[in-house]
C-alpha cells in the first residue's frame, strides 16, 4: 500500500468494510494455517526456563520442533489453532479496516496525500485497535493451549484444556473474566509497533516499485512481487519488540497474584529472567518468530491484495455501493 494510493488514495475509494472483512479474513486463515507451528516453537522457547549451564547447549527452534513432534506428534504443532482461527477473521478485518479508516483521517483534507508519518501513525493504532478488540483475549487462550505438553498420541495423557472453546470457558471460571486482559498493554505495544513498521514498510516499498514500474502505477502488483515486499516488511518488527512478546509470553501462561499489579508482574518477570537467565532470555524464540511473522506477513498481504483486487472487480462491489450509500 503506498504511502499515498494504499487501499484507495486520491480518487479512489477507501476499501469497504465488507471487501475487509472477506480479503482479511481469507487472508488471515491462510497465514495461520502456514505458520501456526513456528508460533507454537516460538511459545515453547519462550516458556522455557532452562538455566545456563557450563558446556550445556542452547535449545534451537529445531530441536524444540523436533521434541514436540516426538513426544506429542505433528499435531502438537498446531495446539492453540482453533483460539488462532477464531479470532483470525475479526482481527484482520479491524486491523484493516481501522488501519483504513486511521489513514483517511490523517490524510490531507484537500489533497487526500498520506505522508510517510501518518502512514506510521496509522498502522500504530491499528495494531493497538486489533490488540484490545481481539488479540490479547485470543492470545491468551492460545499459549494455555501451547504451553500444554501432554501426547496427543495417549489417550490417557489428558490435557487440562481440551479445545480453545473449553480453554476460554476454564480459563473464565477458575480465574475470571479480567484474566483474558492480562498482558494487554505489552500486546497492545507489540501489535502496535509490528502494524506501524509493517504497514509503513510495506507502503514505501510498494510506493517505490510502482514508481519503477509505470505499468504498475494505477494496479496491483504481480503476486510475487507483492509477497518479497511483505515479507521484508514482515521482519521488521519482530527485532523490535522481542522482549516485550517473550514478557508478555510468560505473563499470559501463569495465573495471577492476588494483590499483584499488572506492573509489578512485569517487573518480577522481568527481573526474574535477567537473572537466572541473561539478557538473551528476552530474545528467546526470535528465530522462529521471523520466521513465523515474516512469512506470514508475505501471505497475509499477497492473499489480501489478491481477494481485494477480485473482490472489487467482482459483484462484491455491489456490497460496497451499498455500504457506502
Amino acid at each position: 500500500m503506498s504511502a499515498k494510493n494504499a487501499q484507495g488514495g486520491p480518487g479512489k475509494k477507501p476499501t469497504s468494510p465488507a471487501v475487509n472483512l472477506i480479503a482479511g479474513g481469507g487472508a488471515g486463515m491462510m497465514e495461520a494455517l502456514v505458520c501456526h507451528p513456528l508460533d507454537t516453537i516460538k511459545v515453547r522457547m519462550q516458556l522455557s526456563r532452562r538455566a545456563k549451564a557450563p558446556g550445556a547447549k542452547p535449545r534451537g527452534f529445531v530441536t524444540t520442533g523436533v521434541d514436540i513432534v516426538k513426544k506429542e506428534t505433528a499435531l502438537g504443532l498446531y495446539k492453540g489453532l482453533g483460539a488462532v482461527l477464531g479470532g483470525i477473521i475479526p482481527k484482520m478485518a479491524i486491523r484493516f479496516t481501522s488501519y483504513e479508516w486511521y489513514k483517511q483521517l490523517l490524510a490531507n483534507k484537500e489533497t487526500g496525500h498520506v505522508t510517510s508519518k501518518s502512514t506510521f501513525l496509522a498502522g500504530l493504532a491499528a495494531g493497538v485497535t486489533e490488540a484490545v478488540a481481539i488479540v490479547n483475549p485470543m492470545e491468551v487462550v492460545k499459549i494455555r493451549l501451547q504451553a500444554q505438553h501432554h501426547s496427543l498420541a495417549d489417550p490417557l495423557d489428558a490435557p487440562k484444556y481440551r479445545s480453545a472453546p473449553h480453554a476460554l470457558f476454564t480459563v473464565i471460571k477458575e480465574e475470571g473474566f479480567s484474566v483474558l486482559y492480562r498482558g494487554v498493554s505489552l500486546t497492545a505495544l507489540r501489535q502496535g509497533t509490528n502494524q506501524a513498521a509493517n504497514f509503513t514498510a510495506y507502503s514505501e516499498l510498494k510506493s517505490l516499485l510502482q514508481r519503477l514500474q509505470p505499468e504498475y502505477s494505477n494496479t496491483q502488483l504481480p503476486s510475487y512481487q507483492t509477497t518479497m515486499i511483505g515479507l521484508v516488511s514482515g521482519a521488521v518488527g519482530p527485532f523490535s519488540n522481542a522482549p516485550i512478546d517473550t514478557i508478555k509470553t510468560r505473563l499470559q501462561r501463569t495465573p495471577g497474584t492476588p494483590g499483584q499489579s499488572a506492573v509489578s508482574r512485569i517487573l518480577v518477570i522481568a527481573k526474574d529472567m535477567f537473572k537466572t537467565e541473561g539478557a538473551s532470555a528476552f530474545y528467546k524464540g526470535i528465530t522462529p518468530r521471523v520466521m513465523r511473522v515474516a512469512p506470514g506477513q508475505a501471505v497475509t498481504f499477497t492473499v489480501y491484495e489478491y481477494l481485494k483486487e477480485k473482490l472489487e472487480k467482482s459483484n462484491w462491489s455491489l456490497v460496497r455501493n451499498t455500504y457506502e450509500e
